[in-house]
């Protein structure tokens, strides 16, 4: 059985909190953690149950721990989280894929996890129609992408690409991915991917070729 890094007490975790706080880095805890906390507590409540033979000055003295416990919890998630968010940050703006998160318990790897998405999809969105010199409109563009993938279900073939012409002028712009395109003249012909070509196709500045 793997032993304990931290046997958790009231001072062992004024320390945890000490050591997030003057570090820059998220701290490793025991895979445990969370749960080694819940089970202390719970020790330290037993105390004040009506049977205890405890004195009532041992259970005004345990209910002054348990109050300091929950705001030593509350600090450490506070700072824990924090990195959390900078290190999804990061990730989202980076793509970095060596990324350590070793010292992410579980649950704060599905936090980190989500973030990322999350993140993810606000910089697409609202990014990109900037650079396409567009107000974002992420409920419009939900809409939209609805309605495509609505149609692209329908379709029996898919394809990756859609080959194209132009029927209006289009100036460069920016992909999803920051891939840029253009400019396009009126009748100019290209192969685009789905997502790019229908949005083309959806306002009217492209048609499809299809080949027989």
């Amino acid at each position: 059985m793997e032993k304990k890094e931290i046997v958790i007490t009231h001072e062992t975790l004024f320390e945890i909190l000490k050591r997030e706080k003057d570090r820059t880095e998220l701290q490793k805890l025991d895979a445990s953690f969370f749960e080694d906390v819940v089970n202390y507590i719970r020790e330290k409540r037993s105390i004040l149950g009506n049977e205890s033979p405890f004195s009532a000055d041992e259970k005004r003295n345990t209910e002054r721990q348990i109050e300091n416990i929950r705001r030593i919890l509350k600090d450490l998630y506070d700072k824990r989280e924090k990195k959390v968010i900078g290190m999804a940050l990061d990730k989202s703006r980076t793509k970095s894929n060596v990324m350590d998160t070793s010292a992410l318990l579980n649950e704060e790897k599905m936090l980190f996890e989500s973030l990322v998405a999350l993140f993810d999809k606000f910089r697409q969105e609202i990014l990109y129609s900037l650079l396409n010199e567009s107000v974002p409109a992420i409920e419009e563009r939900k809409a939209e992408n609805e309605k495509m993938e609505r149609a692209e279900e329908k379709s029996e073939a898919r394809k990756d690409t859609k080959l194209v012409r132009f029927v209006h002028a289009v100036p460069k712009f920016v992909g999803k991915e920051l891939e840029e395109y253009g400019p396009f003249e009126e009748d100019d012909i290209a192969n685009l991917p789905n997502e790019i070509a229908d949005v083309l196709m959806l306002k009217g500045r492209a048609e499809e070729i299809r080949e027989d």
